[in-house]
C-alpha cells in the first residue's frame, strides 16, 4: 500500500464531502452541521496538500513549503474556532460579553479569527498551486483553481477592517452571508474533485 498516494486520496475526498455538506447545511441553515463539518475540513486540507508538496519538484520546493506551512496555519485556526463553538458556545453560560466575543454568530472576535484562517488557507492554495507542474487538464485546472483561490485573501484580510461585519450583526437575516459562503463552496468543490482524480491518476 503506497500511503503517499492513499492518505492525500482521502484527504481529497474528506474535502469534497466536507464543502459539499457545508454547503447543504447552510442552505437549510443547520448550523450545528456547519460547524460540525467545518471541523474537519482542515483535516482533509492538511492531508491533501502534504500529497501535492511531496510531489514538488526540486525547483519549486519553496513555494510548496510554504503552502504547507500556511495550510499547517489554518488547520490549527479553524479548528481552534469551531472547537470553541461545538464545545464552550454550545455548552457553557456564557455572558453577553463572552458571547459577543466567541458564538461565531455574532460577528466577533471568534468570526474574525476564522476569516483570518481562510484568509491563509488562500494562500496556502495559491503556493501550493504555484508549486505544481501540471502535465494534464485535470492538473492544470486543479493549479488554476488553487491559485485564483489565492485572491480570497485579500477578501478575508482586509473586509472585517471595514467594519460590515458589526454593520451586519446589527440587523438583517445573514443571507448575504450565507449566499457568500455557499458560493465559496461551489467554487471550491471542483479542487476537491480535481484532487481526487490527481492522486487516483497518479
Amino acid at each position: 500500500m503506497n500511503l503517499n498516494r492513499m492518505i492525500p486520496l482521502a484527504g481529497s475526498a474528506i474535502l469534497t464531502v466536507t464543502v459539499l455538506l457545508f454547503a447543504i447545511f447552510e442552505a437549510v441553515r443547520f448550523t450545528l452541521g456547519s460547524f460540525f463539518v467545518c471541523f474537519f475540513l482542515p483535516i482533509g486540507f492538511i492531508m491533501m496538500t502534504a500529497g501535492l508538496h511531496n510531489e514538488c519538484e526540486r525547483d519549486r520546493i519553496v513555494a510548496a513549503n510554504i503552502g504547507m506551512v500556511f495550510a499547517a496555519v489554518y488547520c490549527m485556526l479553524i479548528m481552534l474556532v469551531y472547537f470553541t463553538q461545538l464545545t464552550a458556545v454550545k455548552y457553557e453560560q456564557l455572558t453577553e460579553q463572552a458571547a459577543k466575543l466567541i458564538d461565531f454568530r455574532r460577528f466577533g472576535l471568534i468570526f474574525y479569527y476564522d476569516l483570518l484562517g481562510y484568509g491563509v488557507m488562500a494562500l496556502s492554495t495559491f503556493f501550493t498551486g504555484l508549486s505544481m507542474k501540471a502535465e494534464n487538464r485535470t492538473d492544470r485546472g486543479l493549479r488554476i483553481l488553487m491559485m485564483i483561490h489565492g485572491v480570497f485573501f485579500l477578501s478575508c484580510i482586509f473586509m472585517p477592517m471595514t467594519g460590515i461585519f458589526s454593520k451586519i450583526s446589527s440587523g438583517g437575516d445573514g443571507i448575504g452571508g450565507r449566499l457568500a459562503l455557499i458560493t465559496w463552496c461551489i467554487y471550491f468543490l471542483p479542487v476537491g474533485v480535481l484532487s481526487f482524480l490527481h492522486f487516483r491518476k497518479n
